[in-house]
């Protein structure tokens, strides 16, 4: 890709972009979220077409312009999205096989038998023993995200893109993943690997290049930088300028009078096993725990979003029985999902929409809404959390991953919320508006929110955390204070050991 533009009504999203990508070789494409490589990696397979008369693309020696992502894949271009793009009703191997001819029997109906047999090799030669017949609506989002995989290596690709493939799988799944990477590479495969996991850079990457702001900055062999050079190159300082946590504020603000929150005993009959626990006023508590713990199913459960089959809930010191989202929030439960695209967001509506469609109620008169004081209301919190938009009437669709997340924060902010729940909140977001949604976090924290985070990357569970607890088969296995917490710690806890 050789000085690749694109413009979007007016904007400037990518300005004289280039790439280049050689068999057999892992090429990590670097930058904060909205720098363009989504753009970028869109134009590649044919989503998207690039300005006219400004630079060019070339594949195997010959230039081109991609009709549509079809012709692309037919080709040899594939992509691992990061966002998921899965059909939820159907099944495992129907979806691994899509877009192919399906096999059929001498009826000339589809041989299912076949069908299962072609999507169970793909997902073994992964390592994973997901049964094909399996209804994708069924899995958690890491399942999805290793059904999402197997469907990209089904295609005889020559060119794979992945884009962030490893957000949801547990270490034991990037290790298998990494080693079909390599395989590929021995295939003479050309990879373009997009992650903000600089560990899996180092790891897995030959080459580098860096956009920022929709321009080229740099490119070279990965043995040739370092992550702190490639941050600086990212968001254009310096990584120590990056959010840190004061400990002594953190530790004298916490009221331990009367806990916000406090679990006795808390079961779902499925992955939660009698979890007790205490979140105080002011406190930030880290939920760390291996994929598959129990940690969303115990957010959820509180929240209402599934059903609590058996122990306590305290809010305030006083009990409360929650049979519903609507309920948890008008006990002061606010709630910010793993998928914010497909359980936070209406993609098809508006940033200011969005924000207050928690508090719609506030707004109204005679049955008439006030969209005066909604724009007032949007505006101020979108100014609070520092939210990038053109306008508030921009479509949250349109947005990066990190003002998408802000967008979903700030609505349940708007109803003034006691106890904050988020899950994975940093998910997919490039290192600068991580660092962004940290500093949200602790000052929501410091105005005396009861703050239960879910977090698989263990630097931000230490970063971010007052207290840590450490889920495992669904109970809590271990408490550690943020003095006294490293990883060895959280992952002696996490993989079952008992406390010493």
């Amino acid at each position: 890709m050789n000085g690749v533009s694109k413009t979007f009504s007016g904007v400037t999203v990518l300005k004289g972009v280039s790439l280049d990508v050689y068999k057999g070789e892992v090429h990590a494409l670097m930058g904060e979220n909205g720098a363009g490589k989504s753009t970028l990696i869109k134009i590649l397979s044919g989503i998207y077409q690039p300005d006219e008369d400004e630079g060019s693309i070339e594949y195997k020696g010959q230039k081109l312009a991609w009709s549509g992502p079809v012709e692309a894949k037919q080709n040899g271009i594939s992509v691992i999205h990061q966002e998921l793009k899965l059909s939820p009703n159907l099944s495992i191997g129907e979806n691994i096989l899509m877009g192919t001819k399906f096999p059929k029997n001498r009826f000339g109906l589809v041989n299912w038998r076949e069908v299962h047999e072609r999507a169970g090799s793909v997902l073994s030669s992964m390592g994973s023993d997901l049964d094909p017949r399996r209804i994708v609506a069924d899995l958690s989002v890491a399942q999805q995200q290793v059904v999402e995989i197997a469907r990209a290596l089904s295609y005889d690709a020559e060119v794979l893109i992945m884009d962030e493939p490893t957000a949801s799988l547990t270490d034991k799944e990037i290790d298998k993943l990494f080693a079909i990477i390599e395989d590929l590479k021995s295939k003479e495969v050309g990879i373009i690997y997009i992650s903000h996991r600089m560990e899996e850079i180092f790891r897995i990457s030959d080459r580098y290049t860096v956009i920022r702001d929709g321009e080229w900055i740099q490119s070279g062999p990965i043995t040739e930088t370092s992550p702190d050079h490639l941050v600086k190159l990212m968001v254009g300082r310096e990584l120590n300028t990056l959010f840190k946590r004061e400990v002594s504020a953190a530790s004298e603000r916490v009221d331990h009078h009367k806990p916000a929150l406090e679990l006795r005993e808390v079961s779902d009959r499925k992955v939660v096993n009698q979890v007790s626990l205490k979140v105080y006023p002011g406190e930030i508590v880290g939920l760390a725990g291996l994929v598959g713990a129990g940690r969303t199913e115990l957010i959820r459960t509180i929240f209402g979003a599934a059903p609590l089959k058996s122990g306590e809930v305290y809010i305030d010191g006083n009990r409360v029985r929650i049979s519903n989202p609507s309920e948890a929030v008008l006990y002061g439960l606010a709630h910010v999902p793993e998928s914010r695209k497909e359980q936070g967001l209406f993609l098809n509506m508006s940033v200011k929409e969005n924000i207050v469609m928690g508090e719609l109620k506030k707004f109204q008169k005679s049955g008439w809404l006030s969209w005066k004081r909604i724009g007032d209301r949007a505006d101020h919190l979108i100014e609070e959390l520092g939210v990038k938009v053109a306008s508030s009437e921009q479509y949250v669709s349109e947005l990066s991953g990190g003002n998408q997340q802000k967008v979903v924060i700030a609505r349940w902010l708007a109803t003034n919320p006691k106890v904050l729940l988020l899950d994975e909140p940093t998910r997919g977001v490039d290192i600068g508006a991580k660092t962004e949604i940290h500093k949200i976090i602790s000052a929501l924290a410091e105005k005396g929110l009861a703050v239960l985070v879910v977090s698989s990357e263990l630097p931000e569970v230490l970063g971010i955390s007052d207290r840590i607890l450490v889920m495992h088969e669904g109970r809590i296995k271990g408490e550690l204070l943020r003095s006294e917490a490293s990883q060895e710690k959280i992952m002696h806890f996490a993989t079952g050991g008992q406390e010493s």
